[in-house]
C-alpha cells in the first residue's frame, strides 16, 4: 500500500473581501426580488419583461448558484516533498513537482494591477491563484514561467517550498 507523503505545509483561503459579498447579495438580492414580482404576485418585472422561465433560470444562477459558488470556493495549497498542489475548488486543480521550481520568493505584490483582480488569474506564462490580500510567494519554473500563490501566510509557505527542494 502506498503510503502518503506527509504535508510540510497547508493552507486553506476565502474570498473574505466584504465588497465582493456585498455584491454579490445584491445580485441575489435583485434576482429574488425579480421572481418574487414576476413569479409569484404575476406582476411583470420591469418595462420590457423577460419570459417567466429565463426569470426562473436568471434566479436559479444568479440568486442561488452565485451565492453558492462563493461560499464554495476556496483555495488550498499544500506542500509535499514531491509536488505543490495548488487547489482551486471547485474549479480546478494543479500540481507542480517541486524539481520543476528554480526560485521562490515571498513577496507582497498588487493583485489588482500585476493580474487583473483575484481569483485564477494571468495567462499561462504568468498565473496567478489568490483570493484575497496583497501577500504571496512566486515561483519561477524551469520553463521560465511564473506563478504566484496568493497567501496568508507567505513566509510560511516560501520555507516549506525551499526546505522541500
Amino acid at each position: 500500500m502506498e503510503q502518503k507523503t506527509p504535508d510540510r505545509f497547508r493552507e486553506e483561503q476565502r474570498f473574505r473581501q466584504p465588497w465582493i459579498w456585498l455584491l454579490i447579495g445584491f445580485v441575489a438580492a435583485l434576482q429574488w426580488w425579480g421572481l418574487f414580482q414576476q413569479i409569484l404576485l404575476g406582476q411583470p418585472w420591469g418595462s420590457r419583461p423577460a419570459p417567466d422561465w429565463l426569470v426562473v433560470l436568471f434566479w436559479l444562477l444568479f440568486g442561488i448558484g452565485l451565492p453558492l459558488l462563493f461560499l464554495y470556493l476556496k483555495l488550498v495549497v499544500t506542500v509535499t516533498n514531491e509536488s505543490i498542489d495548488i487547489h482551486f475548488r471547485p474549479l480546478t486543480r494543479r500540481t507542480i513537482p517541486i524539481d520543476e521550481v528554480t526560485h521562490v520568493e515571498a513577496r507582497t505584490y498588487s493583485p489588482i494591477w500585476e493580474y487583473g483582480g483575484w481569483g485564477i488569474r494571468g495567462f499561462s506564462s504568468n498565473r496567478a491563484y489568490n483570493v484575497s490580500g496583497n501577500r504571496g510567494v512566486e515561483l519561477v519554473l524551469k520553463d521560465g514561467r511564473k506563478v504566484m500563490i496568493g497567501s496568508q501566510q507567505a513566509d510560511n509557505l516560501a520555507r516549506a517550498i525551499a526546505a522541500a527542494q
